[in-house]
């Protein structure tokens, strides 16, 4: 579905944001860019929609180089969705969701029908459909934002830190809502993030990025968690692991909370990994999950 072949990134003045990446994203799954800020990751999201090109390398986008395509034509059949919703202020909610079905030429009874449709979706009601932008919480705000971008029907759904700027209890029902979504549309989604939690909750695939976009490591939340590629991987996705319920799963100790997401490993004391991840180091069997404050 969307293929990043040797791509880099040089900016003018010589700062590179993108050196030599190569990823594969397949139809229907979440993948998540996971780093800190300037590593790369948003330069990474914009190529596949045109608007960042390659310095050299190659973005596949449904098995064409995104360098041959119509970039407006390729971006209309792509959703995106900001930080803050990059809402319309002067526009009804209705209209903000339809904007790309009535510039593709869709009847205005036919988009509105649609913006209905999704209204509903996203987990709204569809009498908000004519209220504004600032007549809606910030939770409800990124909810339209999620469904103008699905408004064309894309199969494609970039989120570029999306749920950021939210509480986290709106936050957790809107990345519950995003699961369904993606279950009930088959939508391949690539998502955005520098929250560990958010990224095993959302990710099937989730590439752990550091500066230049290089990956340190790729693999489910599971792979990341029980069998870390190096230092760097076993620090950064156990620096944010919150303190829940767990249990443990598996011949090789891994934590589950109580949703199923992976939250650690258990091993013996001395292990820098089991450290690392905030995981007791009792042996297996007695070993307890320490709780571990989010930083």
């Amino acid at each position: 579905m969307i293929r990043f072949d040797h791509v880099s990134k040089t900016y003018p003045g010589g700062a590179r944001a993108v050196e030599d990446f190569s990823l594969t994203i397949e139809r229907g799954s979440t993948t998540v860019f996971l780093g800190t800020s300037g590593c790369g990751k948003t330069t990474l999201m914009r190529m596949v929609n045109a608007m960042v090109t390659p310095t050299s390398g190659t973005v596949f986008v449904r098995d064409q180089d995104v360098a041959g395509a119509d970039p407006v034509r390729l971006r209309r059949s792509i959703g995106y969705v900001l930080q803050e919703g990059g809402l319309f202020p002067h526009r009804s909610i209705a209209d903000n969701i339809a904007t790309v079905p009535r510039l593709e030429g869709v009847s205005k009874a036919e988009s509105r029908e649609r913006a209905l449709e999704l209204l509903t979706l996203v987990g709204l009601e569809r009498e908000m459909a004519d209220r504004y932008p600032s007549q809606l919480s910030g939770g409800q705000r990124q909810r339209v934002g999620v469904a103008r971008a699905l408004a064309n029907r894309a199969d494609i759904l970039l989120m570029d830190e999306p749920f950021g700027a939210l509480d986290p209890i709106v936050r957790a029902d809107l990345q519950r809502e995003l699961k369904e979504i993606r279950r009930a549309l088959g939508t391949t989604i690539l998502f955005v993030t520098h929250d560990v939690d958010e990224a095993f909750t959302l990710g099937d695939q989730v590439a752990v990025l550091s500066t230049g976009g290089r990956i340190e490591q790729v693999g489910t939340p599971a792979e990341l968690l029980s069998s870390p590629a190096s230092p760097f991987v076993a620090k950064f996705v156990g620096a944010s692991r919150a303190a829940r319920p767990v249990r443990v799963a598996g011949p090789g100790g891994l934590v589950l909370d109580e949703d199923g997401t992976p939250v650690g490993t258990l091993a013996r004391d001395g292990d820098e990994a089991s450290a690392a991840l905030g995981v007791s180091s009792a042996p297996r069997g007695s070993a307890r999950p320490v709780a571990r404050e989010r930083s």
